[in-house]
């Protein structure tokens, strides 16, 4: 059992279901209807782990696995169906789909990102000069952010994002701009970060950038965590599943997540006196 004292982030038997709408065809919807049936679909189930302040850990499993789920529940968007989860700091999430508003200007956005943030008036002209060279978008900040190519969005979101120093700091998938110099850049960031003992969580299909970023990962797969530990160990099982099921090899790439369960210890928390208080 795990006795944590100074958590940054506890999460405990947590479990959320999503209702499916029916996608039947024309032809049979008219009998759904009749019937009022209701598809669930169970995006994690049982989940526990916790991470440590310093930690860079990183998020791995195929997509539709739950790693985007669990990201929106740590950071509050979403409550869980079951279970709790404990934070001790406001959570940043960094998504591919973090809201900007694509009429205004990357300036207007920039001090709206800001604002939003807490930062102070007296320093949001110090601090945009500070994102604008770090985004390296030039003087695209005068125009429309719908103007912008992927690239150039992903950089500003990320550096906006990451302008003030965030004690949990939640990254999903927003680091593929394609752009290695930039992910260079991120990664010096990051770890900065992570030497003022924040805490960082890393989803990623870049086994690259988890490995070179993370010391811990963390295996999802059809909702569970089947594996939590050493980076490079994980990452090494990983890819070998990857290979197996990309040469379609079904048989060998199940046996491996059988093997893979059969050795995770799925950790039991306990946290003082059981208040949700960090």
């Amino acid at each position: 059992m795990h006795a944590l004292d100074k958590p940054s982030v506890v999460v405990r038997n947590v479990s959320r279901v999503y209702r499916a709408d029916n996608k039947s065809s024309i032809f049979n919807r008219p009998l759904a209807s009749m019937t009022n049936e209701k598809k669930y679909v169970r995006a994690l189930n049982n989940v526990s782990m916790y991470a440590s302040t310093g930690e860079c850990i990183g998020v791995i499993g195929r997509n539709g696995s739950g790693k985007s789920t669990l990201m929106r529940l740590i950071a509050g968007n979403e409550a869980p169906d079951h279970g709790d989860i404990w934070v001790n700091a406001t959570p940043t999430l960094l998504n591919v789909s973090a809201a900007l508003q694509p009429r205004l200007s990357g300036y207007k956005n920039i001090r709206l990102g800001l604002l939003a943030q807490g930062a102070a008036d007296e320093d949001i002209p110090r601090l945009t000069e500070e994102i604008v060279d770090f985004a390296d978008i030039g003087k695209a900040v005068d125009r429309p952010m719908k103007t912008y190519s992927s690239g150039m969005g992903a950089r500003l979101k990320f550096a906006i994002s990451t302008a003030l120093q965030r004690d949990l700091l939640l990254i999903d998938e927003a680091l593929g701009t394609g752009d290695a110099s930039f992910t260079e850049k991120a990664q010096r960031r990051m770890s900065a970060f992570l030497q003022d003992a924040g805490t960082i969580f890393l989803v990623s299909h870049a086994m690259s950038s988890i490995r070179s970023m993370c010391t811990r990962a963390i295996w999802l797969h059809d909702g569970e965590i089947i594996a939590d530990g050493d980076v490079d160990s994980i990452a090494l099982l990983y890819n070998k599943w990857t290979a197996r099921t990309a040469r379609g090899n079904t048989e060998a790439a199940d046996d491996l997540i059988e093997h893979v369960k059969s050795v995770y210890r799925r950790p039991k928390i306990e946290i003082g006196d059981g208040t949700k208080n960090l």
